[in-house]
């Protein structure tokens, strides 16, 4: 522990570090999930930017370099089991072990020592950083309209959505757009989509935010008052249970198990035109997993089956999605350097092609024989 912290105090000291992480909370019980630590430079020197990530919110504060190390130190003792160091000369890990050992590794670095995106970078984005106040109130720039360091990963993932959008909002013949996003979250996706329909495209939306936790409802509906964003909405409720009426684009990402089927389920028996899903879980086509020898040993290993339940699974969707009329791609969303869970699901509805929805059915219920499954969620919804 203290060879750690005596590389740590030297990479501040230099002002190297890119990014702190501590994680591995020791009270499961605790809705602190990590704090991320970077240097900032203030009108009164250099500070240690804490930020603290709870389930439903972000706390930010600064510290001195002396009492942020005391802190990261009090973190490490009480909340905290591991510690991941990005310096631009290398990479510390740092783990404590139940018993209290405390295993240390460094490595080459990962991360680039420069700013996450040059100024000339930024201006190819679709999504632009100045003047930009959901940026802001997100907290992925600062009061200068510059990326913080350390969120240089979540602009980059917020311009690569809104970039895969881009085709198939200009596929779509419609004068504007009435938009539901199931599960928005704290809205970083949803504020981007909306920026770009009405600040580039210059189309006519209406979108609503549906998210389960109040705190982030209240939150995202100020964020979008300040901004100005009169025809952006956040209400809470379930995926399930969401009012919708003549919605044109549903979207569900990362929606837990089973509700992204009621998400595709919606966007469905609402005719939606589009329906763009990105899969989280996938725990109630494993538990139905009953596959004969020899094909049992590829479930055989924990996360084997976990990625074949994956495969499957989405793969029905895809597969149900003709069936009800939707030409289906499936892609990386991200790379998993971001997420694991980095697959998405786009259905265009069309209008001019009838679908063999016969031989769909047949080849789904092919798949599920070989794999012993009874029944897929999405399947049952829909009464196929």
């Amino acid at each position: 522990m203290n060879d750690f912290f005596d590389k740590l105090t030297a990479i501040i000291e230099r002002r190297s570090l890119i990014k702190l992480l501590l994680s591995g909370k020791k009270n499961k019980e605790s809705n602190l999930k990590n704090v991320v630590v970077t240097i900032v430079e203030l009108k009164k020197g250099y500070f240690l930017n804490f930020v603290y990530r709870y389930n439903t919110k972000d706390i930010t504060k600064n510290y001195v370099e002396a009492e942020g190390v005391l802190l990261i130190k009090e973190a490490l003792e009480k909340d905290f089991l591991n510690a991941n160091v990005y310096s631009d000369s290398e990479d510390i890990t740092m783990q404590i072990k139940n018993n209290g050992k405390v295993l240390m590794k460094v490595k080459k670095p990962s991360l680039d020592a420069s700013p996450a995106f040059s100024h000339d970078k930024v201006k190819d984005r679709l999504i632009k950083t100045e003047s930009n106040t959901y940026l802001r109130e997100l907290g992925i720039v600062n009061a200068d309209w510059e990326i913080r360091r350390e969120m240089g990963d979540k602009y980059k993932q917020i311009n690569k959505y809104v970039d895969l959008m881009k085709p198939y909002l200009d596929g779509l013949s419609l004068d504007g757009f009435n938009i539901a996003d199931m599960g928005s979250g704290k809205g970083y996706l949803t504020f981007a989509l909306y920026d770009y329909i009405t600040n580039t495209l210059h189309k006519n939306v209406k979108m609503t935010g549906i998210e389960l936790r109040p705190d982030l409802v209240d939150t995202c509906n100020n964020i979008a008052k300040k901004s100005r964003f009169d025809n952006l909405n956040f209400i809470q409720g379930t995926i399930k249970d969401a009012p919708l009426s003549n919605i044109d684009i549903l979207i569900a990402l990362h929606a837990c198990d089973t509700a992204t089927d009621d998400a595709i389920y919606s966007g469905i028996t609402s005719k939606a035109s589009l329906i763009v899903c990105a899969p989280c879980c996938h725990k109630q086509i494993r538990r139905e997993f009953d596959v004969p020898s020899p094909l049992s040993n590829v479930t055989k290993y924990g996360i084997l089956k976990e990625r074949q339940a994956e495969i499957i699974t989405d793969s029905i969707r895809a597969l149900l999605l003709e069936a009800s009329g939707y030409k289906t791609n499936v892609f990386e969303f991200i790379s998993t350097e971001h997420t694991p869970k980095n697959v998405m699901i786009v259905g265009k509805r069309m209008t001019n092609e009838n679908p063999d929805a016969g031989k769909i059915l047949d080849d789904i219920a092919s798949i599920k024989n070989i794999y012993g499954i009874k029944s897929h969620y999405l399947e049952t919804l829909l009464s196929l």
